[in-house]
């Protein structure tokens, strides 16, 4: 069994997610894993990592969604605490996760035909993100 670890670095806008699902794929070309398992953290309290159908209408009721769990309007005590506005992300974020972890067979990663990997960044405010990977394989 090998080893492959990897940083990946994104700048995010404020409330949104991003597919990161080609960079993924690149990384396991790379080093050419036929089987295997790739591990995935999003460093971060308010980023997350999920699997979407990466298209817009979802992609907005997926965020409806989350204002519907963590609303924007609520006065959150980590507010209070901190002086901030992110208490929801904070929420919404450990709701999601921040961590995959996903099989390789035959080369690829088994992701369903409509599945992409999304790096989401649930902060207030515009943010730079870091995606880290371990690839274990043969």
């Amino acid at each position: 069994m090998k080893v492959h670890s990897f940083s990946l670095s994104f700048e995010i806008k404020k409330e949104t997610m991003i597919d990161v699902t080609p960079i993924i794929k690149k990384e396991i070309d790379k080093i050419g894993a036929i089987e295997g398992v790739c591990n995935l953290f999003a460093k971060g309290s308010t980023s997350a990592l999920t699997t979407i159908e990466f298209e817009d209408g979802l992609i907005e009721d997926f965020f409806d969604s989350m204002e519907i769990l963590a609303p924007s309007s609520k006065p959150y005590k980590h507010h209070l605490k901190w002086n901030d506005d992110n208490g929801r992300s904070h929420i919404r974020a450990s709701t999601i996760g921040n961590s995959l972890s996903i099989p390789i067979l035959d080369g690829k990663l088994c992701l369903g035909t409509w599945q992409q990997i999304v790096l989401i960044n649930f902060d207030t405010r515009d943010r730079r993100r870091e995606l880290v990977g371990v690839v274990l394989y043969k």
